[in-house]
């Protein structure tokens, strides 16, 4: 049986290692615009980790990376990311949909840090 053409795959790219350089690369591959984000961040967690002595900084930064690219490398959670992240950024907070939004904003994030951290 062949797929639609016009069908999303359920997974733009594999499930990068947590290495920095297979997390950057995947994130070029998913999201370029990050980039910058992304390499601020490293210099950020290198920054703290040298300064404590510790390497949680860096393992923050893994883990936050990676679950950024887990939602962009699977379609279907980046979209409804973004259908959550869209609702609670134009709802009033006063409005009950607006917390609706940011649990469903959480929902996400938890799936594909959960996904991650078991993968």
């Amino acid at each position: 049986m062949t797929a639609r053409h016009d069908e999303q795959p359920s997974e733009l790219i594999p499930r990068p290692d947590m290495t920095f350089p297979a997390l950057r690369a995947a994130l070029a591959r998913v999201a370029p615009s990050r980039l910058a984000e992304f390499q601020a961040d490293r210099d950020m967690a290198f920054t703290s980790a040298t300064q404590h002595g510790s390497f949680q900084p860096i393992r923050f930064f893994q883990i936050k990376w990676a679950t950024e690219i887990e939602i962009e490398r699977r379609p279907a959670l980046a979209a409804r990311y973004q259908a959550a992240l869209d609702a609670a950024n134009t709802l009033d907070r006063a409005d009950p949909r607006w917390r609706d939004a940011m649990d469903a904003c959480m929902a996400v994030y938890e799936e594909a840090r959960s996904a991650v951290s078991d993968g």
